[in-house]
């Protein structure tokens, strides 16, 4: 793969995160079908060549249909005292894509996924939240990579 296709794949995938984190905060807010949401964002606001769909897909679904198991392992790597119902609806949305991709896309490196929702963060906050994300998803990626760290 050239360095130029390399370069567009991973811009296409980063477009797809910030997707994926709005359907899921779409979700979240209107109770709607996963299956609905994603197919308008597919058909609706995506714009050819842009967008990893099937990324994007893989992210909305795999959230929705592991969301027990996310929450679990987002509790457990929250500071004392924190619970996810405290935490900034958008930002809950974000930690839950993080959390899918650190749990089940073991294609994509740890340190990518932390990189990729710190950014996300910073899109959308101007205050300590990408720290919180970095802290939360890398607490989360040493539980569950240990071997990506060693």
């Amino acid at each position: 793969m050239s360095a130029g296709v390399a370069h567009a794949a991973s811009l296409a995938r980063s477009a797809a995160r910030l997707a994926a984190l709005q359907a899921l905060y779409q979700l979240e807010m209107t109770g709607a079908d996963p299956g609905e949401v994603t197919e308008e964002f597919i058909q609706h606001r995506f714009h050819e060549g842009v967008h990893d769909e099937a990324f994007f897909a893989d992210i909305v679904r795999g959230v929705v249909k592991h969301q027990v198991e996310i929450d679990q392992a987002l509790a457990h790597s929250l500071a004392e005292g924190w619970t996810l119902a405290r935490i900034d609806s958008i930002l809950r949305a974000l930690l839950r894509g993080g959390a899918y991709e650190l749990i089940g896309r073991k294609d994509v490196p740890a340190k990518v996924v932390i990189d990729e929702y710190i950014e996300l963060a910073r899109d959308f906050f101007e205050g300590d939240e990408p720290k919180f994300v970095n802290a939360v998803l890398d607490r989360l990626a040493h539980e569950k990579r240990p071997a990506e760290f060693s």
